[in-house]
């Protein structure tokens, strides 16, 4: 069963880049006190999560810390080097935290993992945007397969 409006984030840990190298963020340390969007891609330089979903968010890091959001959180089943490699160049500096769900442990947690190992890419995390306000997912937008329309930055906008 999959996350909903109203139920506690799972508790989990992520990789990060630190400037000494890998590290990591548990759930603890993103969500407590915070209003957070994660956001979760089904992989790194795939073509939708680099050209639409990640820039979305880039683009609209202002408005949505106008809306009270104090982190926007950006996860895939990748490892930390990936995501960090990724991050640079999307040019997302520090209006995206990029995190690391290696072995797509969080994905599971959270139920929304999927399979996609007939485009070669073993299991994923499904495309979704999750508003958590102090570890409390207060809304859950999970795309269906093949659909990118309720996890962009526009539709969180709008829920928020």
């Amino acid at each position: 069963m999959s996350i909903e409006s109203g139920q506690p984030m799972p508790s989990g840990t992520f990789g990060v880049m630190t400037e000494s190298g890998p590290g990591a963020m548990s759930t603890e340390e993103l969500f407590a006190g915070k209003k957070v969007v994660l956001v979760s891609v089904p992989g790194a330089f795939t073509p939708t999560c680099s050209m639409n979903h990640l820039p979305g968010f880039v683009d609209h890091a202002d408005a949505l810390t106008e809306k009270g959001v104090d982190t926007i959180a950006c996860m895939a089943v990748n490892d930390v080097f990936v995501m960090d490699a990724w991050g640079k160049d999307r040019g997302v500096g520090d209006k995206v935290l990029m995190l690391a769900d290696g072995n797509g442990e969080y994905a599971t947690a959270l139920g929304l993992e999927m399979d996609a190992s007939g485009f070669g890419m073993g299991m994923r995390g499904q495309r979704f945007a999750i508003v958590v306000d102090d570890g409390v997912a207060t809304h859950v937008a999970v795309e269906g397969p093949g659909e990118f329309e309720v996890s962009k930055a526009e539709s969180v906008l709008a829920a928020l």
